[in-house]
């Protein structure tokens, strides 16, 4: 079961990557300067109201939602993981999916944060991580 302290330690971890709190919803997120790649997200009401008439409920415990390269990828992900991770209406279009860190272990949530910020890492700073970690 993943936190939100994990998810600040993971994100920070990575190059260039700053946490800001605050907002219109008092939750941090973390961000490179071309965009953010992971942030706590909780329901809104029109969430709410629209999972109910699909006859779902918002998942117990902290969600955070995370930037995917592309709506291909994040297909390939709601397929492979439905179990941890899920989409809304609002996302419909959005290359981002929702992750249930309660049903996350830390290794794949490091994963899964690595390739946000992939998406909006500098190209040579990407190289140069994946280079250091031989997955170049």
């Amino acid at each position: 079961m993943a936190t939100v302290d994990d998810v600040r330690e993971i994100a920070l971890a990575l190059p260039g990557v700053t946490e800001r709190v605050g907002g219109h919803t008092g939750e941090p997120s973390w961000r490179l300067p071309s965009g953010q790649i992971a942030w706590v997200r909780g329901p809104s009401k029109v969430d709410l109201r629209q999972l109910a008439d699909l006859g779902l409920v918002w998942p117990e415990g902290p969600v955070l939602g995370v930037r995917v390269a592309s709506l291909e990828e994040k297909e390939t992900l709601l397929a492979a993981e439905p179990e941890g991770l899920f989409s809304i209406p609002h996302f419909d279009g959005y290359p981002g999916v929702l992750v249930q860190l309660d049903a996350m272990d830390r290794d794949r949530l490091a994963e899964i944060i690595a390739d946000a910020w992939l998406v909006r890492a500098p190209v040579l700073v990407a190289k140069q991580w994946l280079a250091d970690r031989g997955l170049d």
